[in-house]
């Protein structure tokens, strides 16, 4: 077998390897190259298998990217139906990425939750495999409703019966991925589940829930939170409050999020002088800068340390920053993942759930957040449970120990 072009090696060798693979969504690639930043900082040789798009922005920043063999969609595949993408799609990536990870003598994979084929191909090298989750623990739990239903778990018989038949209707359909990823899994010689040497779960505790069956070797590391441009924003000129909006990355994000927020903001805050910045990998359409907006893409965590709000789709990436900033949220919640992590910062009290999206639902929940200290101080006490996670380099580090796997 031929070795790796120079594209998969990257930076100074050591005697340590690692592999990162991740999908090419933001929220997923973009903690997979905050990671690979601090384990080559501690010395170890990472490399980042994602989308090639994101080669020469990572490149920008000393971070290692390859591109992740069989991602991307052929004849036949439908990118509509999630269980493929996590089956079919899997097991071609792991057929693709197996020999690179054999021949470039990688010591240890760490692969994204939902980019299965990661760690798929870890176990057709024969190589431990870490399960990274780029926001909260999402595994099913028999304490708990179902993740994605956005609520605490039920009170009394009542609660505990309706927690009980939501698990049920939701078993059913997870006992449907499994067969499908069983039989994904044979055709390349996989059988059995196949379980990581240990979970990486990049939150912050203020964001998780208490579960009474936390699995084994799985580690709260705190938000993997990565900026894709050294640029900054321009600050609108005034002294009235700065408010950031973020559009969802995500294909699940709200429609007309920003639309209807500025609408809200601009026009029925009018008396708050509400100062505006959109931020945004592309510029969303028909939305341009003015005396009191400033739209385009920039650091976050730069203009996070002026912003009294963030309006957002309530998207784990951008509710770590802005908690971690001690900065409350309005959250306006599309699918995915977004109902339940809207749902916990309600609760928690560092924001306000918008839906439905209306002009008049933003602006009063924008009002209510700007006018009540209350939301900021919840906003810390979420920032502060950051001191409370373990650092995923030395977890790494001793399993590289642990396991053995070094080069020659």
């Amino acid at each position: 077998m031929t070795r790796p072009t120079a594209s998969h090696r990257c930076g100074r060798p050591s005697s340590r390897r690692i592999a990162i693979v991740a999908g090419p969504d933001a929220g997923h690639a973009f903690p997979a190259f905050a990671l690979a930043e601090r384990l080559t900082s501690a010395g170890i040789e990472t490399v980042v298998y994602t989308g090639e798009q994101w080669r020469a922005t990572a490149g920008t920043r000393g971070v290692c990217v390859a591109a992740l063999p069989g991602l991307a969609a052929i004849t036949g595949d439908d990118d509509a139906d999630a269980g493929a993408k996590l089956s079919r799609r899997a097991a071609r990536i792991a057929v693709g990425l197996a020999p690179i990870l054999a021949t470039t003598r990688v010591d240890l994979v760490i692969s994204d939750v939902i980019t299965v084929g990661g760690a798929w191909a870890a176990e057709l090298a024969g190589i431990p495999w870490i399960e990274l989750s780029p926001h909260p623990l999402y595994l099913p739990s028999a304490g708990r409703p179902p993740i994605g239903a956005g609520l605490e778990p039920g009170v009394g018989r009542a609660g505990r019966l309706r927690d009980a038949a939501l698990r049920t209707a939701t078993r059913r359909s997870l006992r449907a991925g499994e067969r499908q990823r069983a039989r994904a899994r044979s055709t390349i010689g996989l059988f059995g589940l196949g379980e990581p040497v240990a979970r990486l779960v990049a939150t912050l505790p203020g964001l998780e829930v208490w579960r009474p069956d936390w699995p084994a070797d799985t580690h709260l590391i705190g938000p993997l939170l990565w900026e894709p441009t050294d640029a900054v924003f321009d600050h609108p000129a005034g002294d009235g409050p700065l408010v950031l909006i973020a559009p969802s990355t995500a294909v699940t994000g709200a429609a007309d999020m920003v639309s209807t927020t500025l609408a809200a903001v601009t026009g029925e805050l009018a008396d708050l002088s509400v100062r505006v910045v959109v931020s945004a990998l592309q510029s969303p359409d028909g939305i341009e800068s003015s005396a009191r907006v400033v739209v385009g893409t920039g650091r976050q965590d730069e203009v996070l340390t002026h912003a009294a709000l963030v309006i957002c789709g309530g998207g784990h990436g951008m509710l770590a920053k802005s908690l971690m900033a001690s900065v409350p949220v309005v959250t306006v919640p599309g699918g995915g993942d977004q109902w339940e992590l809207a749902n916990r910062v309600q609760r928690q009290g560092s924001g306000v759930l918008v839906r439905p999206l209306t002009v008049d639902a933003v602006a009063a929940a924008v009002r209510e957040v700007l006018t009540d200290p209350g939301f900021a101080a919840a906003a810390s006490q979420v920032s502060v449970s950051a001191r409370e996670v373990t650092d995923p380099v030395r977890i790494v580090q001793w399993l590289l120990d642990r396991s053995g796997h070094h080069l020659a």
